[in-house]
């Protein structure tokens, strides 16, 4: 089996790039061809209309932060960011003040004097990211940088990562498993799947236009409902599915062809109390089958007839609404913009 397989992608000078996919992927393979760690069996890796593909590693304009920092105890914050300024040879005035600018940029200019272990998880890998930053590389490759921290410093830390990108303007690479964290902090993200790229576009058109039921689960939550094409709507622009007993239109042409999946993320689909009824298209009386407390939200599965819809709802007053029970009827309505025709 191939770790990677006809990969082909066009990254922007200056973007936060991320690769993401799940164990196994191919996507830390990726980043170490580019890297110069691994060699392709065929294809180029072009940096500016350059051909790095033969360019030994360390003769790459691009440096790695990996998961594990690798920080040399013995030594000083401010000699482990100095290490790799070795190869360039810099006066010690150069290197000093380029070791204090690499400091500054992750906010530890005062602490370069500590040794790792006097350091917190954040600010050991906040001075692995100055280590890199120092040698100016062109691109900074990223192999999930923030795996080995716990959740809550993990959130702070991805937003200290993309104000450091949009301050230095490094094209970054950035791979990750963590959905959250790739709609979060990148630009642009490819989703990875058998080596090959499944999806490639901004996290908002990932999330709300998957090209694959693979991408609709694996990027949040989805409900994915068998659809029989229908014919035309009641209305213009319109297009028909019969999902089961019931019949759900879409925004589009006449449904024809064969059977497809239609997807809608939970905070798309409305809830009501069945007593104020909604109205529109795609409205039907269901019944609450099991509630979560989420926190700022109940996650909610509902049953119209065949049809079971996994929904959201905003606890407003720090509960869930009084008339949202299990058991109990609810009405349902999914707007025919919130549904996405997938082929099956």
């Amino acid at each position: 089996m191939r770790a990677v397989d006809g990969l082909s992608l066009d990254i922007g000078a200056g973007e936060f790039f991320s690769l993401l996919g799940e164990s196994g992927c191919g996507k830390t393979t990726t980043l170490r061809m580019v890297a110069g760690f691994e060699d392709p069996d065929a294809g180029e890796i072009l940096l500016d209309d350059a051909d790095l593909t033969a360019v030994p590693a360390h003769k790459r304009p691009v440096n790695t932060v990996f998961q594990s920092y690798a920080l040399f105890p013995f030594m000083t914050v401010a000699e482990n960011v100095a290490f790799g300024l070795r190869y360039q040879k810099p006066t010690r005035a150069e290197e000093a003040a380029r070791v204090a600018a690499a400091l500054e940029l992750v906010e530890l200019e005062k602490l370069g004097k500590r040794k790792p272990h006097q350091l917190s998880g954040g600010q050991q890998q906040r001075v692995a990211l100055a280590r890199a930053l120092v040698l100016e590389p062109r691109v900074l490759l990223l192999d999930e940088p923030l795996g080995a921290l716990d959740a809550r410093l993990r959130k702070a830390l991805q937003r200290e990562l993309r104000a450091l990108h949009d301050r230095v303007g490094t094209t970054f690479i950035y791979v990750t498993h963590d959905q959250e964290e790739a709609l979060t902090m990148s630009d642009r993200l490819a989703v990875i799947v058998d080596g090959r790229a499944e999806q490639v576009g901004t996290p908002s058109e990932v999330y709300a236009e998957p090209a694959s039921a693979y991408v609709a689960t694996f990027l949040g939550s989805a409900t994915l409902l068998e659809g029989v094409p229908a014919g035309a709507g009641p209305e213009p622009g319109l297009a028909a599915y019969a999902v089961g007993e019931q019949t759900l239109f879409v925004d589009g042409p006449p449904a024809t062809g064969d059977p497809v999946q239609l997807m809608v993320r939970p905070e798309r689909v409305e809830l009501a109390a069945a007593a104020t009824p909604l109205d529109g298209v795609n409205v039907f009386a269901a019944t609450v089958e099991s509630m979560t407390y989420q926190g700022a939200q109940t996650s909610v599965r509902v049953r119209a007839g065949a049809m079971a819809v996994e929904a959201e709802v905003p606890n407003m007053h720090g509960a869930a609404p009084a008339w949202l029970v299990a058991g109990q009827p609810v009405c349902l309505r999914i707007s025919s913009t919130a549904l996405r025709v997938l082929d099956r």
